[in-house]
């Protein structure tokens, strides 16, 4: 007998996701490796800041459970999942403490980036807009946060086992297929008007981001001519 299923995650909600977690893994090994791939590091780091204003609007006007009013854990919803009396899809309070976690911390993780340097060769692209002395402030904060990251993703992944094999709950196929077995109300809302302007966000993000817009810095001074005597 088939048993019922309903839609959960959209597809810009999966693709996001799923983009994202290849932009977070090659920005650890880049990061962690440096010399030439400090570059890449860069380019990924702006990939994110795009990532992240997406799911900003995708948060607000995105489908159902996308929605960041629908899993927001407020106190009551955290209490009634601690006695087993909550009810509902997709992310569950505990879930969402996590997701909201994972989501600021990487918008610190970018934000300092874009100031950063690694007193080599590498400046963040909107280092010039900071001095020194804070710039390495924000590189000291860019790898504290860079740490915790790794390990909240870290405690990310051990509760998707945990639910897999203590509750009997894959959360993983329904990031991948976007469907979710059981009854339930499918997902709705969203549509193209959201994401084009969601897109759209995202493009001006990347670029405020990248220091396009800033001048070009001006040319070095004329070197001294060596006397000929």
């Amino acid at each position: 007998m088939n048993r019922q299923r309903f839609l959960l995650w959209d597809i810009p909600t999966r693709v996001f996701h799923w983009t994202l977690v290849l932009c977070v893994a090659a920005a650890v090994v880049s990061g962690q490796l440096g010399g030439n791939l400090i570059d890449w590091h860069g380019r990924i780091g702006l990939a994110v800041v795009g990532l992240l204003a997406f799911r900003l609007v995708w948060g607000v006007a995105g489908t159902t459970y996308a929605r960041f009013r629908q899993f927001f854990p407020t106190p009551s919803r955290l209490r009634a999942y601690l006695k087993g009396e909550w009810q509902g899809e997709g992310h569950n309070p505990l879930g969402a403490l996590a997701v909201f976690g994972l989501l600021g911390l990487l918008t610190v993780q970018v934000a300092t980036g874009l100031f950063s340097n690694d007193d080599i060769a590498f400046s963040g692209p909107l280092a010039d807009l900071v001095g020194r002395e804070l710039s390495n402030r924000l590189t000291g904060l860019h790898h504290l946060a860079g740490d915790a990251l790794i390990g909240l993703v870290a405690l990310h992944v051990a509760a998707i086992f945990f639910y897999a094999h203590a509750r009997g709950r894959n959360l993983l196929k329904p990031m991948l297929t976007g469907w979710q077995q059981g009854e339930g109300e499918p997902a709705r809302g969203g549509g193209v008007l959201a994401l084009l302007v969601a897109l759209i966000v995202a493009a001006l993000a990347v670029y405020g981001a990248s220091g396009a817009w800033l001048p070009e810095p001006p040319p070095p001074p004329p070197a001294a001519e060596t006397p000929s005597w």
